[in-house]
């Protein structure tokens, strides 16, 4: 589940179409998504919602619409987990604006899932929890009843005995794009 429905307020413009790694940021995650080994890939949009999905059609995903996108982030994650099929079996929550989240990461947090049976999996650099977060649907109901207060944080520390960490070699976990001195620096990394 790729959450593509910010506002992109404080870039001051679509930051999820600025170009990245001769694509968009959007188009860049979502190959790296459909390279791993998610079953299926969702992307929930909200503002912005015709430029991205023209953008983003030609890839083989499910799109949603959040109509509630201005309530914020944790408002897209309970949207996007309404919408999953009833059968499916965990959720892998990606930020749309972490182009630089690889493949390797992605599966790394699946194949943790798979391991350990744990409900909740996340990335860890220098002891420090990082996106994307895959969540086990035994939980949906929970999500969808988190309030905005506490986040998608609140189901994290109510299930402490249920997670599994899984260490990563990169801090791109912990970085997203929000203002334009974060797109400039991950442009330079991705030269790197």
């Amino acid at each position: 589940m790729i959450l593509a429905a910010g506002e992109s307020k404080r870039m001051g413009k679509p930051k999820l179409l600025l170009p990245f790694q001769n694509k968009t940021i959007i188009e860049t995650l979502i190959e790296k998504v459909i390279l791993s080994t998610a079953d299926k890939t969702l992307v929930v949009l909200g503002s912005d919602s015709e430029k991205i999905e023209e953008k983003i059609k030609k890839f083989p995903l499910k799109i949603t619409c959040n109509p509630h996108f201005k309530k914020g982030m944790l408002s897209s994650v309970q949207w996007g987990f309404k919408s999953l099929p009833k059968d499916a079996q965990a959720a892998l929550v990606l930020l749309g604006d972490q182009p630089a989240v690889s493949t390797a990461i992605i599966d790394k947090v699946i194949s943790a899932y798979q391991k350990t049976g744990k409900g909740i999996v996340l990335p860890v650099y220098k002891k420090e929890r990082g996106h994307p977060v895959l969540i086990d649907l035994k939980y949906r109901n929970e999500v969808e009843a988190l309030s905005h207060e506490v986040g998608l944080r609140g189901l994290v520390y109510s299930h402490p005995e249920d997670i599994k960490e899984v260490k990563v070699k990169t801090p791109s976990i912990l970085r997203d794009i929000d203002y334009p001195e974060d797109y400039k620096k991950e442009l330079l990394k991705g030269k790197e």
